[in-house]
């Protein structure tokens, strides 16, 4: 499937913002999935994530600078810009003036294997953000763009071009673009189940009976990776 074929309707990622990563989660589970970006934090508490991928691939200078380093103009409004600095902490990949471009753009959040900075400027702008860790260090001079959308791996988790990224306070996770309409329903389910076993609870019920009786147990149950 080519690029520019890879583009979800946008009913579909504004359904997705409805949810918490939990639900995606145990969706994504449901089809044989775990892509979860363990080590990857929220650095805006209170924002929420979510937009197609637009993949960036950084390599390291050997000796100076070496080539573009820019390409936020590139990024459609609407997706969320996901760097693979190797996840490397002895220099950063983002910063507050990236943010403020990307803002102006409308693009949706930003995911770094790596450090970024600038931090109190980003919380400011409320630019949903996700890193390693924080740092002050430059990568100027250190680091170079390699490609943009191109497969890369966030986190030792593999991300293509147009896959859906979601994340809140809890974490960040990819969804492969191939279900994510699939994981979308699984997830909606998931969240109508647990709407109920809460209003179980406060008629008192055991937990356990609750998610007895709402089949809580196997709304996460793995099925072969396609299914």
């Amino acid at each position: 499937m080519e690029l520019k074929d890879r583009i979800l309707a946008p009913e579909i990622i504004e359904a997705y913002k409805e949810l918490d990563t939990t639900e995606v989660a145990d969706a994504v589970n449901r089809f044989g999935y775990n892509t979860g970006m363990f080590g990857l934090n929220c650095i805006v508490p209170g924002t929420k994530l979510c937009g197609q991928a637009f993949t960036v691939l950084f390599g390291v200078c050997q000796g100076g600078f070496e080539g573009k380093m820019d390409y936020l103009d590139e990024v459609p409004a609407g997706n969320v810009i996901v760097i693979d600095n190797d996840g490397r902490l002895d220099y950063s990949c983002w910063g507050d003036l990236m943010s403020r471009v990307a803002m102006r753009n409308g693009v949706n959040g930003t995911i770094a294997d790596g450090i970024i900075r600038d931090i109190p400027d980003i919380r400011e702008m409320k630019y949903p953000t996700f890193a390693r860790a924080t740092h002050m260090w430059t990568g100027k001079m250190h680091s170079y763009l390699e490609a943009t959308q191109v497969p890369v791996r966030i986190a030792g988790v593999s991300v293509n071009p147009g896959d859906l990224i979601f994340g809140d306070d809890t974490g960040v996770l990819s969804i492969p673009f191939e279900i994510a309409e699939k994981v979308l329903a699984a997830a909606q389910e998931i969240h109508e189940r647990e709407k109920v076993i809460e209003g179980f609870i406060k008629q008192g019920m055991r937990l356990d009976k609750a998610r007895e009786e709402t089949g809580y147990y196997f709304l996460q149950e793995a099925k072969k990776a396609g299914k």
